[in-house]
């Protein structure tokens, strides 16, 4: 008797958290749910992307646009990527992840009507929850225990016993113990403002101060040169794949049989180089776990600067196609890591509002790479512009290198990173 009521006091004080949850429900129909809806918003940018390229190079012909021109028309595309990247990061954290992607006012229905993904997304809103991290970061554990129940259900699985409860409510409740030295916290005594009032967040200035603190902020500004080194790059060589032959048969002063020769070239070539993002992807999932996050994008961005430097000499079309073709693969690999190690490396409270000026500043080189890309090739200076792209490629791999650590086999938190 003694020794069930023991166990049903022990079961009673049992604690999980929403990674011991994640853990115990391995990989199933829940997480194929939610990885099918953010591939949806990942194809609407790569449809984007698409278009750009093709863009271009026709109004230039239709509008007899100027070379500074034709880059100006890709470059506003991502000053309003950079304004939403910022904005919808600190409204995320603010007020949920599921509210971001697709919020409860009338407007949504413009939003759906403008592009067939955002309309696909609206039909899926109403089945996806909401992130259970951000839910117990913001203490709504009743709500953030109804979403892993599904995902419990649908995964056919039973989660951990006992009580749901966040790593800021075990810093709080509990003495601070000694953990592996792999997980990234720093207890809520040593960082001392951890448990203060959110208060005033206007514009997400407080985010953006904690962003920059002592602990965080080499990790940061690295973090700011690689996305701005992974946009540039990747936006560029997406631009590079129809402008290189664009600007070489100009320099070359031969005359164009026919714009639609000339479209049926771009087409084939952006066609061929996009094929590169699937090896890309498979390549990133195969790596990222085994050699680390910081080993994973410095080896693929030096790769890339391998696969460009042939151009730099010769721009032959089938050499163009395949240095390309390569160039892209590494590249689209690299930026896919960075977006599992941005994540990692800051506390839930602050986590999109992080990547959202991460993602910013790679806009930043959005909005720079079409006067690389399309600007110096049509003024007959290709090998400059490629001499740039394996400059930023290369400073980008250095940042990445000298990321201050490892996040690999470590897991989110609520709180904030230390540094050692």
């Amino acid at each position: 008797m003694w020794r069930m009521l023991f166990e049903m006091e022990e079961g009673q004080s049992a604690t999980y958290t929403v990674d011991d949850a994640l853990l115990s429900s391995g990989f199933g129909k829940f997480q194929i749910s939610i990885l099918s809806y953010a591939g949806i918003g990942l194809i609407a940018e790569a449809m984007e992307m698409m278009l750009l390229s093709f863009v271009g190079p026709s109004v230039q012909l239709e509008w007899k646009l100027t070379s500074h021109q034709e880059s100006m028309i890709t470059s506003v595309v991502f000053v309003g990527m950079l304004i939403g990247a910022y904005s919808w990061g600190v409204v995320s954290d603010n007020y949920g992840r599921r509210q971001t992607v697709m919020p409860k006012f009338g407007w949504r229905w413009l939003l759906a009507l403008s592009a067939v993904p955002s309309f696909v997304l609206l039909l899926f809103y109403a089945i996806i929850p909401e992130s259970p991290r951000f839910l117990c970061m913001k203490g709504r554990t009743t709500e953030a225990m109804e979403v892993l129940e599904k995902m419990a259900r649908l995964n056919n699985i039973q989660l951990p016993s006992g009580r749901l409860v966040s790593d800021k409510n075990i810093e709080l409740d509990e003495v601070s113990r000694s953990s592996e030295s792999a997980i990234l916290l720093a207890s809520a005594e040593e960082n001392g403002n951890i448990n203060e009032d959110e208060g005033s967040n206007f514009g997400g200035i407080k985010s953006v101060g904690k962003l920059l603190a002592p602990k965080l902020i080499r990790a940061t500004l690295l973090l700011w040169m690689a996305f701005f080194g992974n946009a540039f790059s990747y936006y560029g060589i997406v631009l590079l794949t129809s402008e290189l032959s664009n600007g070489n048969r100009i320099c070359a002063k031969e005359e164009v049989e026919s714009i639609h020769s000339n479209n049926a070239s771009l087409y084939k070539n952006v066609f061929i180089s996009s094929f590169a993002e699937i090896p890309g992807s498979v390549l990133s999932a195969m790596i990222v776990d085994r050699f680390g996050r910081k080993l994973s994008m410095a080896s693929m961005l030096f790769t890339s600067c391998v696969f460009l430097f042939p151009l730099v000499f010769s721009r032959a079309e089938i050499l163009t196609r395949i240095s390309l073709f390569g160039a892209r693969l590494c590249i689209s690999a690299s930026f896919t890591i960075i977006y599992i190690y941005a994540p990692e490396i800051y506390p839930t409270s602050v986590r999109t509002t992080g990547i959202g000026i991460a993602s910013s500043v790679g806009r930043i080189g959005g909005i720079l790479c079409p006067l690389v890309a399309v600007a110096l090739v049509h003024n007959c200076q290709q090998t400059t512009a490629i001499l740039l792209f394996e400059l930023v490629i290369f400073l980008s791999g250095l940042a990445v290198a000298f990321f201050p650590f490892e996040t690999k086999g470590c897991r989110l938190n609520d709180t904030e990173v230390d540094m050692h």
